[in-house]
């Protein structure tokens, strides 16, 4: 994870006129200096879904908040990504079938015994496979 001083550096650098608050017409300029562009409603919106105390800007903490919580987002998401690799045909499980033929894909050459012995590590709940959150248990 980030370290939050990262995060409060960013914001010190959003906030143009340092009162310690993001106005949508500040996030919408520091957007325009990456080359994007937003939208003052755009802005508005994106200001709305971070502010929690209602005050129509976003605070260091607020912001802190909701960079931590996207940051989880994303390793969630390409945990998922991950996950889809070694599980087998959709089935929303990996097997130890599975887990051998992707290590094998990796260059790893492992049996299916000890592939089960790998997913035994890890099978929470004892059925033999492993599901998604088993295996963001294991890679976390």
């Amino acid at each position: 994870m980030i370290n939050c001083n990262v995060y409060e550096r960013i914001f010190k650098r959003f906030d143009e006129d340092g009162d310690g608050k993001l106005s949508p017409s500040e996030l919408r300029r520091c957007v325009g200096t990456i080359g994007e562009e937003l939208l003052m409603e755009e802005a508005q919106e994106v200001v709305e879904s971070m502010d929690s105390d209602g005050d129509g800007f976003v605070g260091l903490e607020e912001f802190v908040g909701w960079m931590e919580r996207e940051g989880e987002e994303r390793k969630v998401e390409e945990l998922r990504e991950a996950f889809r690799m070694y599980e087998m045909e959709g089935s929303g499980c990996i097997t130890a079938k599975s887990l051998k033929r992707m290590l094998s894909r990796l260059g790893e050459s492992r049996s299916v015994e000890e592939c089960c012995v790998m997913i035994r590590q890890f099978d929470v709940n004892c059925d033999g496979v492993l599901s998604f959150d088993e295996f963001k248990l294991m890679m976390l």
